[in-house]
């Protein structure tokens, strides 16, 4: 990114000097020609040209200026160098407009005038149209390249000359065959395109100076973001160009259940996206937390607690007529006293009520949450081929539930951990096998007291 910057700049300033250099050799040889034959057209053209000398010049040093990196009292760069510069080329054109206009107008009242078109003053005035059009296409592909404003400002400066050296071109045919307005007529021409040309740089560069978004870059911005899966929509977009850049800020809306890294990993895709589409564009993206219409009950409690730093399972919601009914397995710490477990659970509860009403009927249940890991080892062989052989028989009374394998039986403080593996068929839907796992937990743990807790991992029937 810096290297392709510096290329940037070096193409900049390059171009910018030898448009300077072509500007002074127009302007002498305008000038000469317009004071051999006397055409007003042409030493109108001649001041043009000197203007554009003095504006090129003034282009260049703004883009040295705005080449300079961001530093801590100009925090997005020096780019709005070259949109003053612009501003100072829009009120030289408008000021050389009235001139020449005024000028012209004179000639015409005043009942025109023939002017000595030589063959010399033709082949100037065709050598500056030429020299215009190669410096126009070669500015524009860097001010294209590069998004500089100055230099798309230089493009339309020479476009007004060229059309201008047009008109001059043809008011010296016309004066070469009697007619005595032409070149009066032609200074009226370069006047308008003068102007014209003032008027669209005038309007670009307030633009930018005014911060105005790029047009229709906003309604892009939130489609593209608004396509990411987890956007739930957009707010605070503000845009403003600075240079070739554009800077900004966006809010994304997303689930309030969503953790933070989940949030970060969304943030991350739709910057990548639309740096995909919008290289030049830099923005501060945000998240902003909602709830969403599809959030469930379930969803919203566990949310609560999550935010208090509470571990919650098992929540169950009922609707009992005109309120909810809600309850679940609080766990906190085994060693907190009663009491501020109590004071807890009542703070959890008032949430809840503020979040679903105060009519809503909430019922904590507190279990004791293990603060450390717990030490274990494999328990004997003879016990982990006992409780092998039970969980066997039980999955066999089932009916729907076989093959019991990969079991592993600890010992810790507490009693046996067992955890096993069994299969069911892909058909069975999740409550009836979780109903089923159930029941071989309760009868093992009746039927071997010992086991202090049991976990089932259901695999799928080969």
């Amino acid at each position: 990114m810096e290297a392709s910057h510096t290329h940037a700049a070096v193409r900049k300033e390059r171009v910018a000097r030898w448009s300077i250099v072509a500007s002074a050799v127009i302007t002498v040889g305008k000038l000469l020609a317009g004071l051999f034959s006397g055409s007003l057209a042409l030493l109108s053209e001649a001041a043009h040209a000197l203007v554009d000398t003095f504006a090129t010049t003034v282009t260049w040093f703004a883009i040295r200026a705005s080449n300079k990196p961001a530093d801590d009292e100009h925090q997005y760069g020096h780019a709005k160098f070259e949109s003053v510069a612009a501003l100072v080329e829009t009120g030289i054109l408008f000021l050389l407009a009235l001139a020449v206009l005024a000028q012209a107008a004179r000639n015409i009242f005043s009942g025109g005038h023939i002017i000595e078109a030589t063959p010399l003053v033709f082949a100037i005035v065709i050598a500056s149209i030429l020299i215009d059009l190669n410096r126009i296409r070669a500015l524009r592909k860097v001010a294209r390249d590069t998004g500089s404003q100055a230099l798309a400002a230089d493009v339309l400066h020479f476009s007004s000359d060229m059309a201008g050296s047009v008109l001059v071109l043809l008011g010296l045919i016309a004066s070469r065959f009697g007619f005595l307005y032409g070149d009066a007529i032609a200074a009226l021409g370069v006047a308008g395109f003068i102007a014209v040309a003032g008027w669209r740089l005038g309007r670009r560069t307030l633009d930018t100076l005014l911060d105005a978004a790029p047009k229709g870059r906003v309604a892009r911005l939130r489609t593209i973001a608004s396509a990411e899966p987890g956007v739930l929509g957009t707010s605070n977009i503000r845009l403003r160009a600075a240079g070739h850049e554009v800077f900004g800020e966006m809010t994304l809306m997303v689930a309030r259940t969503l953790s933070m890294e989940q949030a970060s990993a969304i943030r991350t895709r739709v910057l990548a996206a639309i740096r995909k589409e919008f290289p030049d564009t830099m923005l501060t993206v945000t998240t902003s937390p909602v709830a969403p219409r599809s959030e469930t009950v379930r969803e919203r409690v566990t949310h609560i607690a999550y935010r208090r730093g509470l571990a919650v399972h098992h929540v169950t919601v009922q609707d009992i007529g005109a309120h909810l009914s809600i309850s679940f397995d609080l766990e906190l710490d085994g060693r907190m006293s009663l009491g501020e477990a109590h004071e807890t659970a009542e703070s959890l509860k008032a949430e809840i009520r503020a979040e679903f009403g105060a009519g809503t009927e909430v019922e904590p249940h507190i279990e004791p949450l293990e603060v450390k890991h717990l030490p274990g080892q494999n328990a004997p062989p003879e016990t982990i081929i006992a409780i092998t052989r039970l969980l066997e028989k039980l999955a066999a009374q089932s009916g729907s539930v076989s093959d019991i394998h990969n079991v592993r039986v600890r010992q810790t403080p507490g009693g046996l951990v067992v955890n096993y593996h069994c299969r069911a068929a892909a058909s069975l839907d999740v409550a009836h096998a979780h109903r089923l796992i159930d029941e071989i937990e309760h009868h093992a743990r009746d039927e071997y007291p010992a086991i202090t807790r049991i976990v089932g991992h259901t695999d799928l029937l080969k």
